[in-house]
């Protein structure tokens, strides 16, 4: 194995275990779970009572929202992930774990997105 292999490997690594520590913190997790139950959860409540109890509305209420949670253009996935990072925010001020890997993943974002508006700029210059 090269040591470029291993550099790679071990940044891979890095990257992974900050990421499964980021998904299984407790907090993160009541929020994600808190924010799943307000787009998604009670659709599948209702549906099964519906079904359950025998009533039809519940079910064609549940029914139709759940198809139209399935479809491509759902935004759910990601109004869930923004109730989430909400929810954390209000529920667990104090929290710099999660907030800090939040914050510095928006600065990087940020920061990459400058990065491209210059190297943009530049090739656009180097046309002219």
């Amino acid at each position: 194995m090269e040591r470029g292999e291993a550099g790679v490997k071990e940044k891979l690594k890095r990257i992974l275990k900050t990421v499964w520590e980021f998904l299984v913190n407790p907090r993160l997790l009541l929020c994600f779970v808190a924010a799943w139950m307000i787009t998604n959860g009670w659709s599948y409540v209702l549906l099964v009572l519906g079904t359950w109890l025998e009533i039809k509305w519940m079910m064609a209420v549940a029914g139709a929202y759940l198809a139209f949670l399935w479809l491509p253009i759902s935004p759910e996935k990601v109004v869930t992930v923004a109730i989430t990072i909400a929810l954390l925010r209000w529920w667990f001020p104090n929290d710099t774990r999660t907030l800090g890997k939040l914050k510095a993943m928006r600065e990087k974002l940020r920061l990459k997105k400058e990065e491209h508006k210059q190297k943009k700029e530049q090739k656009k210059d180097r046309e002219n």
